[in-house]
């Protein structure tokens, strides 16, 4: 049985859409902290069990006769995070799991100025020291993120965020369709994949073009200094440690962490990955 873990998040809930359409619903399973939120999957003959990273013995329960686990990434960071990851990682390793698989991130390492992408490295390694063959799945950067940075810029008609530099802007449907796509096949990748990425790698100057373009409104592209847009965000009420891992995402894109640009994404779709400016101009001309 193949379960996947966070099964009611964006995520987790589009991979095992997709994983329906690939393998019989009686050989998938999700791991969810609330069942009833996937009583609909439940419905359809997917098996549902309570499990959280936080006890050891659901995730047994969870688990059990697993042939596959893909664990979800949790959105803490930190400690926590891999405290966590790693008890998962033990929960799939007890229930016999011939391979565990990870929703990673591209620039995973342990010297990113990304906080998540240490974390991403800390918790590959203890997948490599399970003892179980692994697969990290280094996804691109969520396009849903480029979305929200562009806040209240369709008001304001500027775009004020810190320096920054290419990120391969990656839609979430594409990446659930790889995941499905990796379960399905198992044994595709071992350890790290290349980097699952959209075909360009954009900056935020070109996100106000094509802002600018699909409203027809001029959106600029601000530069704010770091130190500013940290006291601008502490002042409106984020904690300071919020901040300066939101800053740490820019400070990665300036030292290029997430360029990259990689066919595999595509061949493992069979055709060309969901770009950017197609995510933007569905959200702009939805406003």
């Amino acid at each position: 049985m193949i379960i996947v873990t966070g099964a009611t998040g964006q995520l987790g809930h589009q991979i095992v859409e997709r994983l329906l359409t690939r393998v019989p619903a009686d050989r998938v399973g999700v791991s969810v902290r609330d069942p009833q939120k996937a009583q609909a999957l439940a419905d359809r003959g997917v098996r549902v069990r309570q499990g959280s990273f936080t006890d050891a013995a659901g995730l047994a329960h969870a688990f059990e006769g697993a042939s596959q686990v893909l664990i979800v990434s949790v959105d803490t960071l930190g400690e926590e995070a891999v405290r966590q990851h790693r008890a998962a990682i033990d929960g799939a390793v007890a229930a016999g799991a011939r391979r565990i698989l990870y929703t990673s991130h591209m620039g995973a390492g342990p010297s990113s100025r990304f906080q998540a992408c240490r974390d991403h490295a800390a918790t590959e390694e203890a997948l490599r020291a399970s003892g179980v063959p692994f697969t990290s799945l280094r996804n691109g950067f969520y396009a849903a993120s480029a979305v929200r940075f562009l806040g209240h810029a369709m008001e304001s008609g500027q775009i004020t965020l810190p320096a920054d530099g290419p990120v391969s802007w990656t839609a979430h449907p594409d990446l659930a369709d790889a995941a499905a796509a990796i379960l399905a096949a198992e044994g595709l990748f071992d350890g790290p994949t290349p980097p699952l990425t959209a075909a360009q790698a954009l900056t935020f100057d070109d996100i106000a073009a094509i802002a600018t373009e699909v409203t027809g409104r001029t959106i600029t592209r601000t530069t704010a200094p770091d130190d500013q847009f940290r006291k601008q965000l502490v002042s409106n009420g984020a904690p300071a440690e919020t901040a300066d891992q939101l800053l740490g995402i820019f400070a990665a894109g300036r030292a290029g962490e997430f360029a990259a640009v990689d066919p595999t994404l595509a061949t493992l779709l069979g055709r060309e990955p969901i770009s950017l400016d197609t995510v933007l101009r569905t959200h702009l001309s939805g406003k």
